[in-house]
């Protein structure tokens, strides 16, 4: 072979060798929360009616790389899928599920027996045997709907009050305690397989831990069916304790399910007169500017505060991911937290993992290289 054919020969096989190089760069690809605990537990967000009509690409995008679970905010609840007696409407609940579908994601449907957000006729009724007629269509038609496609379902949500004690709704006036095992019953019965959570906020309160470790026991002494209990994640940077979130997903574990961490939101703003709860009726009035103390932007001594307490936490996660099997963040960024409008109109909060432009966060970064410190 010739000096010519030499090197032509060789400006080819380097011509090749890079050609292969950038067809491997292309099949990878890149990693999102999903990926990176894809061994530990699913990942999820909850979306909002825009999200589900995947109306900003910028955000498609982003819920479609960093997640593999979806709860709807707020379409799945009874005044918006069920506004009437006869009426239902499944237009976005349908394009929820189909948005999961496309994107291979686990969905959590939200919520089928809750007091508050409640279709105005379920508060009128006052006769037991009405009540149960109602409640059994009211499951049999959405659960019915969604069986197959949706995954799990938060049957009834936020049933206790703080001391543990049951709340006082219509479902517990008419038809008393064992609604609850009515409800997780009626479920089970038109979907065998899909798996059916109890969903609460304070659930590390140790009160309240109490009161739900007995209703759920209760419930399990008359054969019903509860695959997990969903601890709605709405914290602060210094509360709950770590041990009190570590006790409670032990001692739900215990009970022989699964735990969920649910609506995960690190509040870094202060809570008016040392209120405590998630419960969305509650509000305040107040222009104190301590209420709200970063109006146009975090200061980086706060975002290192959020993002050591979100590794804290993701850590207890990890070390007990055998008992969780999901952590659901509660919004896809801070733009749209409901933690912006409660209990204060008007507040800013910084409660997410991505920022307002649906940028990584310190803290986001701070989650990952838990992952990547243990795999070293």
């Amino acid at each position: 072979m010739n000096k010519r054919n030499f090197y032509s020969a060789l400006v080819i096989m380097l011509l090749m060798v890079a050609s292969c190089q950038k067809k491997e760069e292309k099949k990878v690809a890149p990693e999102g929360l999903k990926d990176v605990f894809k061994s530990s537990f699913l990942i999820g967000t909850a979306l909002n009616g825009n999200q589900i009509q995947e109306r900003d690409s910028i955000e498609n995008a982003l819920i479609a790389l960093e997640f593999n679970s979806v709860t709807p905010e707020n379409v799945m609840k009874s005044m918006l899928i069920h506004p009437q007696k006869d009426t239902f409407n499944f237009e976005l609940p349908d394009k929820l599920v189909a948005l999961a579908e496309k994107n291979g994601m686990h969905i959590q449907g939200h919520t089928l027996v809750w007091h508050s957000q409640l279709s105005p006729f379920f508060k009128e009724i006052t006769d037991s045997t009405e009540m149960v007629e109602v409640l059994t269509d009211h499951i049999n038609t959405i659960v019915g709907r969604y069986k197959g496609k949706i995954d799990a379902w938060d049957v009834v949500n936020e049933a206790l009050n703080d001391d543990g004690t049951l709340r006082k709704t219509v479902f517990l006036d008419v038809l008393g305690e064992d609604y609850l095992s009515l409800a997780f019953n009626l479920a089970q019965k038109v979907d065998p397989n899909v798996e059916l959570y109890y969903n609460d906020y304070s659930m590390t309160n140790p009160n309240k831990r109490a009161g739900a470790i007995k209703m759920i026991k209760r419930m399990q002494e008359l054969g019903t069916k509860v695959d997990g209990i969903g601890m709605q994640g709405h914290w602060g940077l210094e509360s709950p304790s770590l041990e009190e979130i570590e006790e409670s997903i032990v001692q739900y574990s215990d009970l022989g399910i699964q735990v969920a961490i649910t609506e995960l939101d690190i509040s870094v703003i202060p809570m008016p007169w040392d209120f405590t709860g998630a419960d969305v009726n509650v509000k305040f009035e107040s222009g104190d500017p301590t209420m709200n103390p970063y109006p146009e932007k975090l200061p980086d001594s706060i975002q290192t505060k959020l993002a050591d307490r979100y590794a804290d936490i993701f850590k207890l996660f990890l070390k007990h991911q055998e008992k969780i099997s999901r952590v659901t963040l509660w919004g896809v960024n801070d733009g749209n937290t409901w933690k912006n409008n409660w209990p204060i109109n008007g507040r800013s909060d910084y409660p997410l993992l991505f920022d307002r432009n649906n940028q990584k966060k310190k803290a986001y970064h701070s989650v990952v290289a838990l992952k990547s410190d243990s795999e070293e």
